[in-house]
């Protein structure tokens, strides 16, 4: 089973920064596992930056739902994030937060089947400005239920809070 390692935090806590630090301090060939599926030119930008910021010694791929099917055995694997995994989940089954959860936790489950470290970061939607719709409000309730899950199952979590690691478990 994977080793893992939950860091999770407000928007610009400095999640990425820290999981990318850590990541290359027990790796010299770290895999970079993408979820995200491009929306729009400003989250391509966002995109770019992020791979800009990875040194030559990493390896991407990009996964946005079944993230089970990856040979991760041996590798130090940072993904980022559960919360755009989650989103295209959630899209996939039309806003449905039941099966969203449940389809998130069995992938999950077969994804840490494996023998690998998984460097996980998520967002704390719950922590920020109070959805202001309906859908968003069910976005944020499954976000935080699959960060409990998660968290439940991880080896260390580590909540970032204005760019400084604050050990949780």
């Amino acid at each position: 089973m994977a080793e893992i390692i939950f860091i999770t935090g407000g928007q610009r806590s400095g999640k990425s920064r820290y999981a990318q630090s850590l990541a290359e301090q027990l790796s010299d060939a770290p895999v970079y596992l993408a979820t995200a599926h491009i929306w729009d030119n400003d989250f391509q930008k966002r995109v770019d930056r992020h791979k800009s910021d990875r040194g030559e010694q990493w390896t991407t791929l990009e996964e946005e739902v079944n993230i089970s099917k990856l040979e991760l055995t041996g590798k130090v694997v940072l993904v980022d994030c559960i919360t755009l995994w989650l989103t295209n989940i959630f899209y996939q089954n039309n806003s449905d937060v039941d099966l969203s959860l449940a389809q998130a936790k069995n992938e999950w489950n077969a994804f840490i089947q494996q023998y690998f470290t998984a460097i996980v970061v998520s967002n704390e939607l719950g922590m920020g400005v109070h959805p202001e719709n309906e859908l968003a409000r069910k976005f944020a309730d499954l976000q935080g239920w699959m960060n409990q899950y998660i968290a439940s199952l991880a080896n260390e979590v580590v909540l970032m809070v204005s760019g400084i690691p604050v050990k949780i478990k």
